[in-house]
């Protein structure tokens, strides 16, 4: 839609408010409302002014004038606001310069759309992430300098087979690793998934399947249809907040942690990619799994950087609870056709515009357009310098022994691995200003001050369990 445009379909739909949507540094979504009324053709081109400095990893106070921009071709009707409000996702630029903010992830990755442009070597890089989730009955945590505990529920955990329900307990929980593909009633979250679906859908999302996950306790995925970086960006995040309130009106509530239940698998986001060019798929080859030689390099780029990707991709504490062997998680950097066990998958198919690359390490906890960003970078230059990835794997990569391994790299163990790993090697982020030093700068700062040394500090139950009584 143009400006106009969006004014006349917000007339159309009776719109009284207008609320505008941007994604912080690092990758919650925030919102400010004002009156229809406000909302002029002139806005989108002189925006709105907000408190940078109010925002996580932004501005100092002494320079917190900022400016929203919305982007017209992003209107939609917010779906949970009672008054009918039309939504519009924004860039955030400087005041002074009128130029896009550095630190604004979602002008990280329209300059990632447009390296790959201006390398060359294509027009279009596609993204289909496959974000899983979470849905719980109750959360309940606390961490003070005397107590530290968190406690998670839902109706269909294993752990609640003994537990006393309202109207008694009719059993039916699936197992740890055992929620994959069971029917009702094992499966209790089909009506919810599904008014997931039918709101996803009402602002414009494909959704190909939807169903439960391997983990017991309510994890869900639903997949979306695929597409360019920049516009896959939008639909994460549209993603993640509508299930997140759909779940809410349900009185359950919905998280994307990469491991919220000890014992069982974790959720991730494997991202499917290809790049494109006149139309044509550039990763369609008669190489190893019909793949080209450009998409044989994609590979070997993600696979370098791996462990400086882990830094935007797996950005949590967290994350690398998942990131263990055991639980269906990709640590191994190794490519496979169909192979589930290698953290990079070709996925099988015998049409050409289906071949693709499956990077299968990152997780739902990450920034959506800074994680899709790096991983475009780091696979630009493979292509740019033919790095080889090597031989692929096709073992069951779980069931090697130490002996085969030791010459196979891994993810990073920690976030604080992978904060030094991307803090080593970054180079390549650099390239075309789609990253810039500050970027990178701030974000191990803030990631090292504000989640990897809280955490590494405090005493954790476990700890009692295991040293109380040395």
């Amino acid at each position: 839609m143009t400006p106009k445009e969006v004014l006349k379909f917000a007339e159309e739909k009776n719109c009284k408010m207008v609320d505008y949507k941007f994604l912080d540094f690092v990758g919650i979504w925030q919102h400010v409302s004002m009156p229809i009324m406000e909302l002029e053709e002139d806005t989108f081109e002189e925006g709105i002014g907000f408190d940078g400095s109010s925002i996580r990893g932004w501005q100092p106070i002494h320079q917190s004038d900022m400016l929203l921009m919305p982007d017209a071709t992003t209107a939609q009707i917010d779906p949970f606001v009672k008054v009918p409000t039309l939504s519009l996702i924004c860039n955030i630029v400087d005041p002074i310069t009128k130029e896009g903010y550095s630190r604004d992830p979602r002008f990280i990755a329209q300059k990632a759309e447009a390296y790959v442009k201006s390398a060359g070597i294509g027009d279009t890089i596609f993204f289909g992430p496959e974000p899983e989730f979470f849905l719980f009955d109750n959360v309940q945590y606390a961490s003070s300098a005397n107590e530290s505990f968190y406690h998670v529920d839902s109706r269909e955990g294993i752990w609640n087979t003994g537990a006393e329900e309202p109207g008694g307990n009719l059993g039916y929980k699936p197992r740890h690793k055992e929620g994959y593909f069971p029917c009702a009633p094992t499966d209790s979250m089909i009506d919810i998934r599904n008014e997931m679906v039918e709101v996803l859908q009402s602002v414009g999302m494909t959704i190909e399947a939807v169903h439960h996950e391997v983990a017991t306790g309510g994890q869900a995925e639903i997949d979306m249809r695929f597409d360019s970086l920049l516009a896959m960006g939008d639909t994460l995040q549209w993603f993640k907040y509508i299930v997140k309130n759909v779940a809410f009106r349900n009185g359950k509530t919905a998280t994307f942690m990469p491991k919220p239940i000890y014992n069982d698998n974790g959720s991730g986001m494997h991202c499917h990619q290809s790049i494109w060019k006149d139309g044509k798929n550039l990763f369609a080859g008669d190489g190893y799994g019909g793949l080209s030689k450009t998409a044989l390099y994609y590979i070997g780029g993600i696979i370098k950087h791996a462990k400086a990707l882990n830094a935007f991709t797996n950005p949590s504490t967290n994350s690398y609870k998942r990131l263990v062997p055991g639980y269906e998680a990709p640590v191994n950097l190794a490519y496979s056709n169909r192979n589930r066990s290698a953290s990079i998958r070709i996925p099988n198919t015998n049409n050409e515009k289906g071949r693709r690359v499956e990077v299968r390490f990152p997780d739902p906890a990450c920034n959506g357009y800074l994680a899709m960003a790096a991983m475009v970078m780091a696979g630009i230059d493979g292509i740019e310098n033919k790095i080889d990835p090597g031989q692929p794997i096709d073992k069951d990569l779980y069931g090697l022994s130490p002996e085969e391994l030791k010459d196979i790299p891994s993810v990073a163990g920690s976030l604080s691995e992978a904060l030094d790993a991307l803090e080593a090697d970054h180079e390549f982020l650099l390239k075309g200003d789609v990253f810039t030093q500050d970027v990178i700068d701030m974000w191990l700062s803030y990631k090292r001050e504000n989640e990897v040394d809280p955490v590494r500090m405090r005493p954790c139950p476990e700890e009692f369990n295991l040293y109380f009584d040395c």
